[in-house]
């Protein structure tokens, strides 16, 4: 059906107010916040509250002298903000389709673009692929997150998830990568040469091989703004 009156309307797509859990899929693309105190999501995601909520970007020095490195957050890098209050919050990403992990002393290691919110309860810190840098604009941006708590990730269509087993490496596409699970610590394999880049991005000319065991969350698009 792709004709509704305005209250068949409404009542097919109106939000569902007798769900209370921290985080929510209103949507597949739609994440509501029952906010209470605080939460952290990427700016400029919020596309819709109620409630008394106030949105404020991190501040440099928010987490301390030791990790000044963090400026990457205010700009080139992976844009957070912290909202707080108490109210109901709706986050959005592009329309990219939405997963919520619930960390029980776990870690997962998010491509910087596609972290979409967690939980305050969740500790987490940036790194910056240097090794990439010259090659990729701005570098390859990962957030790692560990311990007990929510975390909203996202994805353009359906994600795929690949098992690393020992001895059965992993190799992906650096743009097409979006999580991994945080004991892993990807090598960046390179055969960039005239002949790789013509016609194309940097693409296939860098790929992210990983080892051990774990998983690696995949997309079928790869991002080509940078990270």
């Amino acid at each position: 059906m792709s004709e509704y009156t305005i209250e068949e309307f409404i009542k097919k797509t109106q939000q569902d107010e007798q769900e209370n859990d921290y985080f929510e899929l209103e949507t597949p693309r739609i994440l509501e916040v029952n906010l209470t105190d605080l939460v952290w999501a990427k700016a400029g995601s919020m596309i819709s509250y109620t409630g008394q909520i106030k949105f404020e970007r991190e501040r440099m020095l928010e987490h301390g002298v030791g990790q000044m490195f963090k400026k990457a957050l205010t700009g080139e890098g992976t844009p957070l903000m912290k909202a707080t209050g108490r109210g109901r919050l709706y986050l959005a990403d592009q329309g990219k389709k939405i997963t919520i992990f619930n960390l029980n002393n776990e870690s997962i290691t998010v491509n910087g673009n596609d972290l979409l919110a967690f939980e305050p309860s969740v500790e987490w810190d940036i790194k910056l692929m240097r090794k990439v840098a010259g090659v990729m604009a701005g570098g390859l941006f990962n957030v790692t997150l560990q311990g007990r708590g929510r975390v909203a990730i996202t994805s353009h269509y359906e994600p795929l998830t690949l098992l690393v087993r020992p001895g059965e490496s992993v190799i992906t596409d650096p743009n097409a990568t979006v999580a991994w699970s945080g004991n892993l610590t990807p090598e960046f394999r390179t055969d960039v040469s005239f002949r790789t880049l013509v016609g194309r991005g940097s693409g296939e000319s860098i790929q992210m091989e990983f080892k051990g065991e774990g998983f690696v969350i995949v997309q079928p698009v790869e991002e080509t703004e940078p990270i």
